[in-house]
């Protein structure tokens, strides 16, 4: 008798190995290898024996000249924000996983989604953490009819993609991933190997039967989707809700999009009646800025083709320790340190004995460098104890040796900085190229920090 050749996986990130390791060599997880028969990998490249479903039959090579375009490939959701992200709107066929941490509003916005879309289409609504009573219950509360809209609740694959084939509705939500199993598989729900599985399985679904489908998947303790970055290989788009659940406001931010750009974010406002969308969220982000208070300062990020203003924050303190304390929220800790160590080398500030805590308001997580001048004035006006002026904003890159270098989209920048009422703003001296000048804005331009800090508080 043949023994039955069995292959090893990681649990958490399911790279495949040929032997048992203490640790994964993919994503360095340890006690996470797992072995299973070598059917399990054929099993779950082909999308399963049982979840295939028809429509997977054999696929014809064609010209990409030949291939027809010329029907309308996008629709809208009726969101605004979830358009925006999306690139304009949800492809036809496309795969899209939304990810976040549970109570974020994944499941509220997807069901506002089906009370938009099921209107003009027919939208299917595949439940495995709730009843249909409940599901009810949560549309009534959100003001949705949702009288066309279909209700499956069911976590078993196969039943699932009977359920589609026999309905064969234009947009399919599946609330969660996690919950859904494949009963040719021995793992239980939430597996990598039951996850891979029923994902594939809707990702041949979507393509072969042009259904949009959206997923819902939890993010894990570490921040990342639970069972896998596979996960996010497979499908087309992947959304993330970030947020503090306990504020009003929440971002959605598209990691992947292989049908738009990644660098467009949606802001939105938690409400009793669902979820709101926030057209201009720099007056959001702004409500509630304190007048005449040191240690802030306002700068202009670019969020895609968005510019957004954003209020930094900075409390300078003196330690009781030998080693003060550094915190920030909202910018890159390492880019925190580096921009503390100018302050000290250049300018003169003596910050190594005091303890340093830096935020960004409104859950922001600043990527770019455009904010290192306006988060290096909020230092210098706490240390100094001397506040900027409320309507002036700061906007450039600093480099090691305290010069300021230029940022793109200085046009948008000042625009926005201009419209929300700012009279005054700091730009460094080396824009590269014209840009245009608002009217009653004053441009400011310094060339160091130690120049804009003279600038600004005269010293």
């Amino acid at each position: 008798m043949v023994k039955e050749k069995t292959v090893y996986y990681c649990t958490e990130c399911g790279n495949e190995t040929i032997k048992w390791q203490g640790q994964c060599p993919s994503c360095k997880a340890w006690n996470t290898i797992v072995e299973q028969p070598s059917a399990y990998g054929k099993t779950a490249q082909r999308g399963g024996t049982k979840a295939g479903g028809p429509g997977h039959g054999k696929s014809e090579t064609v010209k990409l000249s030949d291939i027809d375009v010329s029907q309308e490939s996008r629709f809208s959701t009726g969101i605004g924000e979830l358009d925006r992200v999306l690139g304009g709107g949800a492809v036809n066929g496309s795969l899209v996983l939304v990810g976040g941490s549970p109570g974020i509003g994944k499941s509220t916005l997807l069901l506002q989604l089906c009370g938009h879309t099921s209107i003009s289409s027919k939208v299917m609504y595949v439940t495995g953490e709730e009843s249909g009573k409940q599901l009810k219950l949560r549309a009534k509360r959100l003001g949705l009819d949702g009288g066309e809209l279909l209700v499956l609740a069911e976590t078993n694959l196969e039943v699932i993609l009977d359920g589609v084939y026999s309905v064969s509705p234009d947009i399919l939500i599946v609330d969660s991933i996690q919950t859904l199993y494949n009963d040719s598989l021995d793992s239980s729900p939430g597996n990598i190997a039951q996850v891979r599985d029923c994902t594939t399985a809707l990702m041949r679904l979507a393509k072969n039967e042009g259904i949009t489908v959206f997923i819902v998947g939890h993010i894990n303790k570490e921040g990342s989707i639970a069972g896998p970055k596979v996960l996010e290989h497979m499908v087309d788009c992947v959304l993330y809700f970030e947020g503090d659940q306990n504020a009003g406001y929440r971002i959605l931010r598209a990691t992947k999009n292989r049908f738009g750009s990644t660098n467009e974010i949606g802001v939105f406002e938690m409400t009793e009646d669902g979820l709101r969308d926030v057209p201009n969220p720099s007056e959001m982000l702004l409500s509630g800025k304190p007048q005449n208070t040191s240690g802030t300062c306002v700068t202009c990020l670019m969020e895609g083709s968005r510019p957004i203003l954003a209020e930094i924050q900075a409390l300078i303190a003196p330690t009781g320790f030998n080693v003060p304390r550094r915190m920030s929220n909202g910018i890159d800790y390492n880019r925190a340190m580096l921009l503390l160590a100018v302050l000290e080398k250049r300018v003169g500030f003596k910050l190594s004995a005091s303890d340093t805590y830096i935020n960004v308001i409104g859950g922001l997580n600043i990527e770019e460098t455009s904010a290192d001048l306006a988060a290096m004035l909020a230092i210098a006006s706490s240390y100094l104890d001397k506040p900027v002026s409320d309507d002036l904003a700061a906007i450039g890159e600093a480099g090691l040796t305290g010069e300021l270098r230029s940022v793109s989209a200085v046009d948008q920048r000042l625009s926005e900085v201009s419209r929300l009422g700012f009279k005054q703003c700091l730009v460094p001296a080396l824009v590269k190229g014209k840009y245009k000048i608002p009217k009653d804005l004053k441009i400011t331009e310094v060339k160091t920090i130690r120049d804009a800090i003279r600038s600004v508080f005269g010293t």
